[in-house]
């Protein structure tokens, strides 16, 4: 009978991939975690399951035949870790949209660049520039919006948590459930929140960066009426605000193309200035001879792509037509004439960067929050419109071109609106700095509990 041959394993071994080193490194050894191609024993208790690993399903009966493949023929290839870097993971970032890196990049800057600390950025969004950032002090990390980002904040290891997504602890976000982590909310609007977010949008936070004394009042009034825990409320300001400022003392005014280049930047819902009114308004201003950049909400973009076909089937081929569907740039800001909204949080960016009215179009308020008349405080998207601005009947938008030519005229608007900007927002020019120290000092505080 002949004799039987042993089985090979496929491919090469362990032995052939690391040439048979005499200096296998153990993790016994001195700096052994820093010698990059050893061999190092770690426990399994040691080893955690990737939080941002975007595959989420696994075919059972493949994962028993690798393990009965291990079993017989051993490991061919090496199972290769990464050790985490504590610091890194300690403070993490979590952007939902491309909107949301516009309310972060300041104060990540300050985190890393000024103070020297180290974070970890996760994002849904798959083309965000953070994600190529060359910063050896961020480590970034793309987990889509699945089941892969419901996971991550469940088993979320850090000590604390940045983002702007409110309703944590109410849907598929929640709180993680091994790790105590600090979670701290930062407004994506200067608008007021009891109206525009569902009731209890941010009541699981920690603390709340405020953007001035309207939020730090209705919060506190809600935590009243309520009776909720008192968070740590943060005289903050608005990051996107002081970016647009600072860009546009870089900015010199021009024309494009000899047109005067008009907004468009309307809310979502179904009484939107863009389902209401939205096509009639463009076709008027391209025939009065403007130019029109159109930015929706991006929630239209996913729930109105009817409307939108539309707009660009009418609109699509004029070369005086803008559809923007990301962030409108600050040169395109600057070098516009008038904003039209009806209840964007843009809107008072706008109307406090460059100093300009915006007219906004009175079409019903979205009312996320049935509740919302519980709170006295007046949402300033109300108290500031005919501050900033001129309020119009969608009956009567034949008016707006005669608007806008007489409120470029009106030299008086500027001063009026620094002033009010000034009385709005908490530290205008430095609100990152005011944010990073307080990120920083928590930080520590939170080490030393841990």
């Amino acid at each position: 009978m002949a004799k039987a041959t042993k089985k090979q394993a496929l491919g090469r071994g362990l032995s052939a991939l690391l040439k048979e080193s005499s200096h296998v490194i153990s993790a016994t050894d001195k700096n052994a975690d820093k010698v990059v191609g050893s061999i190092i024993e770690i426990g399994l208790d040691l080893i955690d399951v990737n939080p941002y690993q975007p595959r989420t399903y696994f075919d059972e009966e493949a994962l028993v035949e690798l393990a009965n493949s291990i079993k017989e023929l051993g490991v061919i290839q090496p199972i290769t870790v990464r050790k985490l870097d504590g610091n890194k993971s300690a403070i993490v970032f979590y952007a939902e949209n491309k909107a949301s890196m516009n309310h972060f990049k300041t104060l990540i800057f300050e985190l890393t660049e000024k103070m020297d600390l180290e974070i970890c950025y996760v994002t849904s969004v798959k083309d965000d520039p953070m994600l190529s950032s060359k910063n050896l002090k961020i480590q970034s990390f793309y987990i889509g919006d699945g089941t892969a980002r419901t996971k991550f904040f469940l088993t979320l290891k850090a000590r604390i948590l940045i983002m702007d997504m409110p309703d944590i602890g109410k849907f598929h976000i929640k709180r993680s459930k091994i790790y105590p982590v600090h979670y701290i909310y930062v407004f994506h609007s200067m608008f007021s929140i009891h109206s525009y977010l569902r009731e209890g949008a941010i009541d699981n936070y920690d603390t709340i960066f405020c953007v001035g004394e309207h939020h730090v009042n209705e919060i506190r009034e809600t935590e009243k009426v309520y009776k909720l825990k008192p968070k740590k409320l943060i005289l903050y300001g608005f990051p996107r605000l002081d970016t647009l400022i600072q860009q546009r003392q870089f900015l010199s005014q021009k024309n494009i193309e000899s047109k005067k280049l008009i907004l468009i930047t309307p809310s979502y819902g179904d009484n939107n200035l863009l389902e209401i009114c939205g096509v009639k308004l463009i076709d008027l201003l391209l025939k009065s001879n403007f130019k029109v950049l159109l930015r929706p909400h991006f929630k239209i973009l996913k729930e109105s792509k009817k409307l939108i076909e539309t707009i660009n089937e009418n609109f699509g081929n004029n070369p005086d037509f803008i559809l923007e569907n990301g962030v409108i740039s600050s040169e395109l800001l600057e070098l516009s004439a008038c904003m039209i909204s009806d209840w964007s949080g843009i809107s008072l960016e706008y109307a406090f960067t460059f100093e300009r009215s915006v007219i906004f179009i009175d079409v019903p308020k979205k009312i996320l929050n049935p509740n919302s008349d519980k709170i006295s405080t007046e949402p300033i998207e109300i108290s500031l419109r005919y501050k900033v601005g001129h309020v119009i009947n969608p009956s009567k938008i034949e008016e707006i071109p005669n608007l806008i030519t007489s409120l470029n005229k009106n030299e008086k608007n500027s001063e009026k609106i620094r002033d009010i900007c000034s009385k709005t927002v908490y530290n205008v020019g430095k609100s990152s700095i005011v944010g990073a120290e307080y990120i920083q000092q928590l930080n520590k505080e939170l080490s030393l509990n841990n």
